[in-house]
């Protein structure tokens, strides 16, 4: 039979001819989907660019509201609640919707970007007990200025909000975590030292801040400590928040006697502490009595948590201990501090803040009634000064709160302040 007829015969076979049919569509369609497999990969390697940052990084939350403020049309939402603080002290409750978990599109600067919202079900973040999250923004084109543009925007809208406020932060496990709301900027001049003191804390501050190369030039390690020490009530902690104000600073609050404060995690601590922060320790005294003090009485209190002194002194002024930075301590007693504590290295600046002078009552009395005569302000200075010599600034500050209205009252009632 020739070979033509033989594969006429096979053409007009159906079994064949089907067989052979469903072959080829079905090899067909597997080559197909593998080259668009492929070419899909090709393009997201060549002609794709993608951001992924996860809920660990200190701009995922930035991006989430950078998110809410862009993403107006999506369906797929989840809310947000919030606390807004008025001037007032008023709180008042704020709703934002952010996407939710899952694909969103946006339109961004002519392009369009797609952002990948995971929830991680199994996995949760220990310190928070959230589960963990990531957000992955992909755009198309290789040009990174456009993901550089994102998170610059993202911070300027945090920054934004809490511009005019200070910022506290507190120790949440290894990191920094906001606490409270944002306070009201407190202005330098609204806490009254004694004459010469604020200047020259502020002087040196931002001689520190602004002179960095000449620490690096001589091999200085690039840090600063101050110790401010005097009774309760005198203005300690309210001139460093009124400082972190005047140097747009953040605060850090940490505490050297909580239990869960170890050598490792203080140090940890003190190297990711915010950019542009004063790291504040308040009375330093209830965590650890001078080594000299405790010889004497050995029942003396040696703190209660698994910080020890040495590793304190390490995490201050160590081989490993972090630069740019600016540490306050504070104490109402002093003499209960071990020398190598406050030796210079650890503790640059040391200043009494006391009960206050003539001068200071002289002051306060014209920052609360600034429309009385100076003549008003000398005679309640005077009064006051002569019957006590140790009142303090917060003995004062209450003392001018009874009579906000009244400052002949204020004025008449001296004796009042005294007991």
């Amino acid at each position: 039979m020739p070979f033509s007829d033989f594969v006429s015969a096979l053409k007009d076979n159906p079994y064949f001819g089907a067989g052979f049919g469903l072959v080829g569509v079905g090899t067909a369609l597997a080559l197909a989907r593998k080259g668009a497999q492929l070419g899909l990969v090709a393009f997201r390697r060549h002609c794709m660019i993608t951001l992924e940052v996860p809920s660990k990084d200190k701009s995922y939350h930035w991006l989430l509201s950078w998110i809410s403020h862009h993403a107006k049309h999506t369906q797929h939402l989840s809310v947000e609640t919030s606390y807004l603080q008025h001037e007032s002290g008023r709180i008042s409750t704020k709703f934002d919707f952010i996407p939710s978990p899952g694909n969103h599109f946006i339109w961004y600067k002519r392009k369009w970007i797609r952002i990948e919202r995971n929830r991680e079900k199994q996995m949760i973040d220990l310190h928070t007990g959230t589960p963990w999250e990531s957000v992955t923004f992909t755009a198309i084109g290789s040009n990174r200025e456009v993901f550089f543009n994102i998170l610059q925007e993202a911070k300027e809208l945090a920054l934004r909000q809490q511009e005019g406020k200070t910022v506290m932060y507190t120790a949440m496990g290894a990191e920094w975590r906001p606490f409270g709301f944002p306070r009201r900027r407190r202005p330098l001049t609204s806490v009254v030292l004694e004459k010469g003191v604020s200047e020259r804390i502020v002087q040196d501050v931002k001689e520190f801040t602004g002179n960095p190369k000449w620490y690096i030039d001589r091999g200085i390690p690039y840090r600063r400590g101050y110790l401010l020490y005097g009774p309760p009530g005198c203005g300690k902690s309210s001139f460093i928040t009124a400082l972190a104000g005047e140097l747009q600073y953040s605060i850090c609050l940490l505490s050297l006697s909580d239990r869960s404060l170890s050598d490792d995690r203080l140090n940890h601590l003190l190297s990711v502490a915010p950019q542009q922060s004063i790291i504040l320790l308040e009375d330093v005294d209830a965590a650890f009595v001078s080594r000299d003090l405790a010889a004497e009485n050995p029942s003396a209190y040696q703190g209660m948590g698994r910080l020890t002194f040495s590793g304190l002194l390490n995490a201050l002024d160590g081989v490993a201990s972090s630069e740019a930075r600016i540490v306050f301590m504070t104490t109402n007693y002093v003499d209960r501090l071990d020398p190598a504590l406050v030796r210079p290295g650890r503790v640059d600046l040391k200043q009494y803040v006391g009960y206050c002078s003539e001068w200071q009552l002289g002051r306060m009395f014209q920052r609360f009634y600034p429309d009385q005569p100076a003549a008003a302000a000398e005679e309640f200075a005077k009064q006051a000064v002569s019957a006590s010599d140790r009142i303090s600034a917060a003995q004062v500050q209450g003392h001018f709160m009874l009579y906000k209205a009244d400052p002949d009252a204020a004025l008449k009632n001296v004796q009042a302040l005294i007991s």
